[in-house]
């Protein structure tokens, strides 16, 4: 064998060895938290984790991520992409400033009231994740919901 068919055949057994269109797990949301909270906003965190399988990385993008709260749509989040590592756990930082004049209308007062009594927010987290990788893409549906505690 010539060294240039050696190079071909390393070069193909590589690429048919290595894992690409399989997407990397969604395992969910975790520690959903206020980071901050004063008389103009209130700023959530949460962490999107995932599982990448695969030897390659690829990109993953949050737009149109819809942020709840107490059933009402406060928030959207759009995001830069972000680089997803090779066989590898990782996280992806989800963080909305919300403006504490949007919890505030007529049909949410009720709710956000009764929020501040009990010291609980529901938050809830409703859109896609996009994945990409070599032309392959993919989404993942996120509708999560957590209850928060309210420190006052």
């Amino acid at each position: 064998m010539t060294k240039r068919s050696l190079l071909i055949l390393l070069f193909f057994t590589l690429l048919f060895n290595c894992k690409v269109t399989e997407k990397p797990q969604f395992i969910g949301l975790n520690k959903i938290k206020i980071i901050d909270a004063n008389g103009k906003a209130i700023t959530l965190s949460a962490d999107a984790m995932f599982k990448n399988p695969n030897d390659v990385g690829g990109k993953l993008k949050t737009d149109g991520l819809k942020v709840y709260i107490n059933e009402t749509e406060v928030a959207t989040i759009v995001s830069d992409e972000f680089d997803v590592p090779s066989k590898n756990d990782f996280t992806i930082p989800l963080v909305v400033s919300v403006a504490t004049d949007s919890l505030v209308d007529k049909n949410s007062l009720g709710g956000l009231i009764s929020s501040l009594i009990s010291q609980q927010l529901k938050v809830r987290y409703k859109g896609e994740i996009n994945y990409k990788v070599f032309g392959y893409s993919s989404s993942y549906e996120i509708d999560d919901v957590q209850t928060i505690k309210v420190k006052l």
